[in-house]
């Protein structure tokens, strides 16, 4: 009856083999795994992960939310033919994804009558794979006199359009001032 207790209050370490990984596992891999973070944690400079420039990743977390660009509101505005070759030209020249030629009567006819305005407004707000164009480096009415330039070149008769209120500004600068 004794032989059955006393093994009944062994544990499971047998031998001196079996005590030694115990102790190297729940004592001496622990400390070692402690030492580790330590020297991780208080290590100096660890840069901003995928950051090789330090001060060009502070500049970009610091930055503003929006920019402010001043642009000069009396420049005179650019022509017909310089914002279709400064804008236009890449796929209007050459008919890249499905853009009409620049000339081209027929592939601009059913454009041209549907109005200069739903014109000017395909142009500014984007249409097929043509990116809106409003923003830019070119005004509304820049865009709109392209749009002229283009449709006269495939036969319409359209006017380029000058700055809203440029007419009556000209008009009053021109009266006589009355006192």
């Amino acid at each position: 009856m004794s032989d059955t207790h006393d093994e009944a209050h062994t544990g499971p370490i047998k031998n001196p083999k079996q005590l030694l990984v115990t102790v190297i596992f729940a004592f001496v891999l622990p400390v070692f795994a402690i030492i580790g973070l330590v020297l991780f944690v208080t290590a100096d400079k660890k840069p901003a992960a995928g950051s090789a420039n330090p001060e060009l990743a502070v500049a970009q977390r610091i930055q503003k939310i929006g920019n402010v660009e001043v642009r000069d509101a009396n420049r005179p505005l650019r022509t017909g033919e310089a914002v279709f070759q400064g804008q236009c030209a890449a796929c209007h020249s050459t008919g890249a994804a499905g853009a009409p030629k620049l000339g081209d009567a027929a592939a601009w006819a059913p454009r041209i009558a549907t109005g200069f305005e739903a014109l000017v407004q395909s142009a500014l707000k984007g249409k097929g794979a043509m990116a809106p164009q409003g923003g830019g480096d070119f005004d509304d009415t820049e865009i709109a006199r392209g749009v002229a330039y283009m449709a006269n070149a495939a036969g319409a008769k359209f006017e380029e359009p000058n700055r809203p209120g440029a007419e009556g500004g000209a008009a009053a600068a021109s009266a006589p001032a009355s006192n």
